[in-house]
């Protein structure tokens, strides 16, 4: 085998294809989080009523949350809890989900599970195992060798990298650099 951009490109391509279409959907769904998350769909859910505290502060406070968790009979082991503006939400085990309103008490328990397939893929995505990340590494060299090698495959002609793919190459280039300047 010849050792040229046309062949290395195809070859790297060809072994990354797996990981290149897993990445592109779960990247997708990420960017769409909000509306739709697969790790964590909701396959049932039970309304709840919180019997409020007086003292509007023990409700951030881990005895509360486990009491009324027992009340429920969650058979849940709680893992954590956080309260944004005047939203508590309690993280069990076993995925399950508690979103109450601390003003009113009210509140949803809701059961989840991950979309097969999907939930897998998006964990790939999001994963912190060191193999994985060494893998990872390992893809994104892949991805550059194949962006680098697919500027040159075209050698001759008025579809050159030099002629006409640099201009291409600049646009992509710049709409993200856009978008970090006015949004981040």
């Amino acid at each position: 085998m010849k050792w040229e951009n046309r062949n290395v490109h195809r070859d790297v391509a060809y072994f990354y294809i797996g990981l290149i279409i897993a990445f592109s959907f779960s990247g997708i769904i990420l960017n769409h989080r909000a509306d739709w998350y697969p790790m964590d769909y909701a396959y049932e859910t039970k309304d709840v009523q919180l019997e409020l505290p007086s003292d509007k502060n023990a409700i951030d406070s881990e005895k509360f949350i486990k009491g009324i968790s027992e009340k429920w009979e969650l058979d849940a082991e709680y893992d954590s809890h956080r309260i944004r503006d005047n939203e508590l939400r309690v993280f069990y085990k076993d995925n399950i989900v508690l979103d109450a309103d601390i003003t009113t008490g009210k509140g949803v328990v809701e059961y989840k599970r991950k979309t097969p397939v999907l939930g897998q893929t998006m964990f790939l995505h999001k994963t912190t195992n060191k193999f994985w990340i060494w893998y990872s590494d390992i893809f994104g060299i892949g991805m550059l060798i194949i962006a680098f090698t697919g500027m040159f495959i075209i050698t001759k002609g008025k579809n050159t990298f030099k002629r006409r793919g640099w201009k291409l190459a600049l646009a992509g280039l710049v709409f993200p650099i856009i978008i970090l300047i006015l949004f981040s």
